[in-house]
């Protein structure tokens, strides 16, 4: 396997987190701006976090749904390099999101059968970066971070227009599997390298990111 496969590691709330996804060397880290997870960090616990990342890893933060005061008043405070739209944004929400911030868009689409896929084929025009993750059940109180997987044979050997990136139940024992799979050449964790949720280990992410890379 590749050692060019780039590692998300989302939801980081601590200083020795950001220690730990530089150590390992990920590509980019998540800040969690949403009130029900137990990831999510206010703009002034994120902004501390994201002024101490270091020129490499890219600053990713996850909103869902959020209207405009909420997005300007994070991104007023939080320099990010790439938001994530985790709700239930329209490709016409998208749009003007990527027009109003000027940042690049990763839009997560969740799948669990062949009849989510038409989505990414969508959103694939009007975002930057797809992530491909594990639609939540029916009563989930997150749209993501339930630690569940799809059917990784659902999206093998498939392209869509943007760079894409997997998500959903992967951990340091399967990610390797769900690269080879998939062909993913990208791949996001958060609960998978937690001891409790919300709470990094550190050598949980650094075996993640080591079997990733193969």
């Amino acid at each position: 396997m590749p050692a060019d496969v780039r590692v998300k590691i989302c939801g980081l709330t601590r200083a020795q987190d950001i220690d730990a996804v530089v150590a390992a060397k990920a590509a980019f880290g998540g800040f969690v701006f949403f009130a029900k997870s137990p990831r999510n960090v206010n703009a002034a616990q994120a902004r501390a976090l994201a002024l101490s990342v270091p020129v490499g890893l890219a600053r990713v933060g996850l909103f869902v749904d959020p209207d405009d005061a909420f997005l300007d008043a994070v991104l007023a405070e939080v320099p990010l390099d790439i938001l994530q739209l985790h709700g239930k944004e329209s490709p016409e929400r998208v749009q003007a999101l990527r027009a109003r911030h000027g940042l690049p868009v990763m839009k997560a689409v969740g799948v669990a059968d062949d009849g989510d896929l038409d989505a990414l084929t969508t959103y694939g025009r009007v975002a930057d970066m797809l992530l491909v993750d594990a639609k939540p059940p029916r009563n989930a109180k997150l749209p993501g971070g339930n630690g569940l997987a799809f059917d990784w044979r659902l999206i093998a050997g498939r392209r869509w227009p943007v760079p894409w990136m997997l998500a959903g139940g992967l951990t340091p024992d399967n990610v390797a599997e769900a690269v080879a799979l998939t062909g993913a050449r990208q791949v996001d964790v958060s609960s998978g390298v937690e001891s409790a949720p919300g709470v990094k280990d550190a050598a949980l992410i650094a075996r993640f990111v080591g079997a990733a890379h193969g």
